[in-house]
């Protein structure tokens, strides 16, 4: 195999040129519609070449002029650093330069960037900085279908903003069932002159880059499965000793069924016959740093079928070639959130139809493929046509922070693509108030609000940050901000190894719960672990999470600095000064958290101890805390999972504290 051929392996399915995608026959239609119309619905499906093209078609047609820069929205930060650095290649450039892409903590853009990727959210973020968004001359959200909570606030922003900005393009790339919705969405106006003089029906149109795509068998169980994890694996089995060639896509919900997938596809693999073809299973889910994601677009090497286990990051965002068989669970972890309790759980529920037929799609890419859905056919018709959007089943406290810290500051008059539930609006801006980041007018507070509004981690850490500095504190907080915020696990468990991995968290565990723990394990990486290399192996410890908590920490470092919030760093290490103590950083998360407090049950569960005493919480297995006694506790996050709800990150505290810190929010009873 020549060198070339192994390079040309490594870069995201690449090596379709660009003039075999679908889209490359729409190009001259599509740069008319641009130029012409204000609002353009692109709607295609996954594969079409829409989030890889449709920016290169503009660049070269002269919309970077003057320095204006595309910028193109993903939902996640797994298709924004992916797409990028697939374009960056097709483009002929380092990603960075010409090509880059923005996702929170990780900036990977410069002076040269004409094309750039990112978030949603992140976008909604500049917008603080720039409310018109005066650098980007088109701006494209890729995915709305999706209806992210960022992405819908998105779209209400940008419909706000054209009226300042007739010269503005903006593209909503959509699959096919929701382009009149959008369409409908930028053509009612409330001004009765449009700001480009046009009438409102002309201001959006569609277009349709439908692409070829083969026939795919869709195959249901005759049973119901009782395990779908289990029945994954044994269906990758049976295509790999049945099936032709062709590489397997595998739909889970989380973190922890793809990790126990891929063990258990491992252990399998190593029974097949000597000298058959191999299994190699990977993992792709948004906890796992960049360079752990792009394996699943390597090809496979010599004398393997590649088994992806991947949550619904694939379904949509990512386009991974040589697929040719999909196994769907039928399951997906959604984000749902409580008014009543306050609890923002991910629950693992059905899937829609419209995310069935997307996760199908994926077998039809490159030839005739097969659907293995996980379910019967008397199950499927039950499926709800679309996911609930985002916005009606999330806690809304971060984003109507972002919208006050705009400028907008009647919430409920938002111009939204599906309004909240008034209950969600009015958990939020009472979280809001209860935290001091808005007045009795419901008015941002300033310094406060404005300062957590520009933190980039949510408002309950955002007020224990900006109160560290009264408790004395601040080094320890921006640590435990870090870490909480890197979004994979800084732990490494094997399986068979719970005795080591507990053993080994046992070193590092504080009495006094999970914050003061996680603490004591940067202060040992930052100390020792950079420097020896088996410091991590030996810790099982997470070495590029632990990394990734290291940079996070500069920046939100920098960010307070910018508040003028001066950080001594070399204070914590001199002796006259000696670090807080472990009372006054639970004082100080009790300030940002109180509003999840619980209370320890005679049987040794926790009850929530605001309005959602209801439900029975369990510490996770997880967690320092697990099996000890502590009469109150702060929590930093809830899950669901199967019939139990977990609680994360957890620490003791004193009952006293809540009413200190949250008076308005508790009463002593």
């Amino acid at each position: 195999m020549s060198d070339f051929d192994l390079g040309a392996a490594f870069i995201p399915a690449l090596h379709k040129p660009a003039a075999l995608l679908p889209i490359a026959k729409h190009r001259e239609a599509l740069l008319y519609l641009v130029e012409t119309c204000p609002v353009l619905v692109a709607v295609g499906q996954t594969g079409s070449g829409k989030s890889t093209q449709i920016p290169q078609f503009l660049e070269q047609a002269g919309w970077c002029a003057d320095g204006k820069i595309i910028g193109i929205t993903q939902p996640r930060r797994v298709a924004a650093t992916t797409v990028a650095i697939r374009v960056a290649e097709e483009f002929g450039c380092e990603v960075g330069k010409e090509v880059g892409y923005s996702i929170r903590f990780e900036d990977a853009t410069s002076e040269a960037t004409r094309i750039k990727f990112l978030t949603d959210g992140l976008l909604i973020r500049e917008a603080l900085v720039d409310p018109l968004l005066s650098r980007y001359s088109v701006i494209m959200v890729d995915e709305a279908h999706e209806r992210s909570i960022s992405s819908d606030i998105l779209l209400g922003l940008l419909k706000k903003i054209r009226r300042k900005r007739p010269d503005l393009r903006i593209i909503i790339s959509s699959a096919t069932l929701q382009a009149e919705d959008f369409r409908n969405f930028f053509s009612e106006t409330k001004d009765e002159n449009p700001p480009d003089g046009k009438p409102a029906a002309d201001v959006a149109s569609i277009i349709s880059l439908e692409g070829r795509t083969y026939p795919i068998d869709i195959l249901y169980l005759e049973t119901p499965a009782e395990d779908y994890v289990e029945k994954a694996v044994s269906t990758v089995f049976d295509i790999h000793s049945s099936e032709p060639k062709g590489d397997i896509l595998v739909f889970l919900t989380g973190r922890e069924e793809i990790d126990q997938a891929v063990q258990a596809v491992s252990e399998r693999s190593t029974q097949l016959p000597p000298g058959s073809q191999s299994i190699l299973p990977l993992p792709l889910y948004a906890g796992l740093s960049t360079d752990q994601q792009m394996y699943v677009f390597e090809e496979a090497p010599e004398n393997y079928r590649k088994v992806i286990f991947s949550t619904n990051i694939s379904e949509a965002s990512v386009t991974i070639d040589g697929i040719v068989y999909v196994v769907d669970s039928g399951f997906v972890k959604l984000r749902a959130y409580n008014p009543t309790t306050g609890i923002e759980s991910l629950t693992v529920t059905p899937v829609s139809k419209a995310s069935a037929a997307q996760r199908a799609g994926r077998a039809g890419r490159t030839k005739p493929g097969k659907c293995f859905r996980l379910y019967t056919e008397e199950s499927y018709v039950t499926l709800p046509d679309a996911n609930v959007p985002e916005i009606q089943r999330s806690n809304l406290a971060p984003f109507i922070l972002q919208l006050k810290a705009l400028g907008i500051d009647n919430v409920l008059r938002f111009d939204f693509l599906t309004p909240p539930p008034a209950e969600l609006m009015i958990r939020a801006l009472e979280l809001l108030f209860s935290l001091g980041a808005l007045d009795d007018y419901a008015k941002l507070t300033r310094p406060l609000g404005l300062r957590m509004a520009e933190l980039a981690v949510e408002p309950m850490m955002a007020k224990t940050l900006l109160s560290a500095p009264s408790f004395n504190c601040l080094s320890e907080i921006l640590t435990i901000a870090a870490m909480t915020s890197v979004g994979g696990n800084i732990w490494i468990q094997h399986d068979g190894e719970k005795k080591q991995s507990d053993s080994a968290r046992r070193k590092f565990a504080a009495a006094e719960g999970d914050h003061l723990t996680f603490l004591n394990v940067y202060q040992a990486f930052v100390t020792k672990g950079r420097k020896e290399p088996r410091f991590c192996h030996d810790n099982l410890l997470n070495h590029k999470s632990l990394a990734r908590a290291v940079s996070i920490r500069a920046q939100l470092k920098r960010y307070l600095e910018r508040f003028g919030l001066k950080l001594d760093e070399s204070l914590s290490t001199n002796a006259n000064s000696p670090p807080a103590s472990a009372e006054q950083i639970r004082r100080c998360l009790t300030a940002g958290y109180f509003a999840h407090a619980a209370r320890m049950q005679a049987d040794g569960t926790f009850r929530a101890v605001g309005g959602g005493a209801a439900t029975v919480l369990h510490v996770h297995p997880s967690s320092v805390m697990f099996n000890r006694t502590a009469e109150w506790v702060v929590f930093h996050e809830v899950m669901e999972t199967g019939s139990k709800t977990f609680i994360r990150d957890v620490t003791r505290i004193e009952k006293g504290w809540l009413l200190e810190y949250a008076p308005g929010f508790y009463r002593a009873g």
